[in-house]
This record gives structure tokens, sequence and C-alpha cells, in this order.
């Protein structure tokens, strides 16, 4: 659990993070929207110390991060940025091991994590293992740089704009690996992003901030339905919202007994895909499917647009 309270800094006299204060509960995703310069990224780095408050407090387990030396923590918390930060002169394998080595791992236990983190991440271990960080794509970057701050089995993971430089095709699939790897890990995850797209799509709950205030904090769903200010309204897309609705649900969730006709729709494809796949080929319904191709009922163009009203 990471509990921010209070926490203000100050820079030239001005507030740049004021008086927040947050829970986030353990193993759940948290992710911190707003425009440039609202102080999501200054509020991040306060959890590592990486800046240090001028008021409030942050808790990890109920302790004062305070009160853990600064390399320590550091150490105890991952954290990864957009660049992926990789050092040039390591090869992969020594990139990941890095923290691993430095709180006193042996070879044996370090060199087996190595392994089972790029196997997690779709990276064949001994291709991938020796090489550099430039011999790279962009997309092999960003998974080793997560794979190195997840390498000493940290509670903690904190990401600033991890998936920023990545193209459309390739940031989707990143999104994906980090929501698989949270869950085999069960990490607690601070993530700060500009984009709504993706807060939406990873978090357990989103925090909006504004001119370093905290305007709300809340699951998805609550943002969408129930927006706290203008500013909010305006960051989840007035004109989205019904879409944002149907992005946050699975087709399982509307799925009822009966057949249809032509190609069928996956059960755990989100509502959004299944509207935009019915209006395209003009079906009023189609026929769902389970991951091994088992009839789960069918899903009407009907439902899905009841469902994007939300509730009258």
């Amino acid at each position: 659990m990471i509990e921010i309270d209070g926490i203000t800094k100050i820079y030239d006299g001005k507030s740049v993070v004021d008086d927040v204060t947050l829970t986030i509960e353990p193993h759940t995703v948290a992710v911190i929207v707003g425009t440039s310069g609202s102080g999501k990224t200054t509020l991040l780095r306060m959890v590592n110390r990486l800046v240090e408050p001028d008021a409030g407090m942050i808790r990890l387990d109920g302790e004062d991060n305070r009160t853990i030396p600064g390399y320590e923590l550091r150490r105890r918390i991952g954290y990864a940025i957009q660049g992926h930060g990789l050092f040039p002169h390591r090869t992969v394998a020594e990139n990941i091991a890095t923290v691993p080595r430095l709180i006193g791992w042996d070879k044996e236990k370090t060199a087996a994590k190595v392994r089972e983190l790029l196997t997690l991440f779709q990276l064949d271990a001994d291709l991938f293992g020796p090489r550099y960080p430039h011999e790279l794509s962009g997309g092999e970057q960003q998974r080793v740089g997560v794979a190195r701050a997840l390498a000493a089995e940290p509670n903690v993971l904190l990401m600033d704009e991890p998936f920023g430089a990545l193209d459309p095709i390739i940031r989707a699939k990143a999104q994906d690996d980090l929501l698989a790897i949270q869950k085999h890990f069960g990490t607690t995850i601070i993530l700060v992003t500009h984009d709504m797209n993706e807060a939406f799509h990873l978090a357990d709950k989103i925090a909006v901030m504004d001119a370093g205030r905290l305007l709300q904090f809340g699951p998805p769903d609550e943002l969408v339905r129930q927006p706290a200010t203008g500013f909010v309204e305006a960051m989840v897309g007035a004109s989205e919202r019904p879409f944002r609705l149907l992005s946050m649900r699975r087709v399982s969730d509307l799925a009822e007994p009966g057949s249809a006709d032509g190609s069928p729709i996956a059960a755990t494809v989100t509502q959004q895909d299944a509207l935009a796949e019915l209006m395209w080929t003009g079906r009023s319904a189609a026929p769902v499917v389970s991951s091994d191709g088992e009839a789960r009922g069918r899903v009407t163009l009907e439902a899905l647009l009841q469902r994007a009203r939300g509730p009258k």
C-alpha cells in the first residue's frame, strides 16, 4: 500500500504539487494523468525520493519513506522511464542484472532471474541476453527497461511515460505485456501518462492532476460517469464518454443466449471493438466465442448501444 498524505513540493515560491492525498491499494495499477506542468512526474518522483517533498508524508506499507536511506529505497522500488535508460556499454543480461548484483544476489540466482524475465517478455534469453541496447528495436529496449526495473522483485514499480516513444502498434503490445507482468508478480504500479486511452486501458484507478492539485482519484468508470470538475470531464473527453464506457468492459459481460450469423467475436475483446466490428460489417448481432472457440452466445448492436448510453 502506498499512502500519499498531504504531499507538497514548492519550486521558486510556487507549489508544483499542492497538498495531494491519495491511497494506492496493493497489487493495483494507479495512473496519474494531467497536462504538462500539472505536477504528475514530480509526485511520482517523491515516492522514491528522487525529489524530496516540502510537506506531507509518503508511507509504504505504513513505513515513512523518509526513514529509509535513499539508495536503499531506490533499490527496493523499480523505476522505468521513457527512453528506457539502458546502459549502452552493458549487455541486455548485464542491464537486467544491475540491481540484483548491487544488493548482493549470487550469480546463479541473478542469471535465473534474468532468464525468467526475458522469457516473460517473450525475448529469447540466449539470443537477446548477449546483445547491446543499440542492437534492439525500440519495443525490445522498452521491454528490457521494464525487465530491469522488475529484476530485484520490487513491491512497487514507478513508470514515467514508459511507452511514449513507441509507435501505436508496439505501444499497444507493450501495454498488454505490462498488464500480464503485473498480474504475474502482483506488483503495485504507479504510471504517469498524458494519454487518456493508455490510462483507461491500464488503470484500476486514475488520478487527474491540474496545476499541482489532485482533482479526482477513482476507478475509470467513475471518472466517465461522475467527473468531479469540468477539467476532468475535458480530460476524459465529453464526446468520447460512450466509447470510454465500452472500452472498459469485455464482450463476455454483454453476451446473451442465442446465435447469430457471420464471423464470431472473441469474448475477451472490448465492447468498443465489438461495436466497431458490428457497425463496420452492418450486422445487428454476432456470435461470441471463448479463447478455445467454444460458443458463448451472441452480442447485439442494441445491447452495445444501450451500454454506451449509460444510466438515464
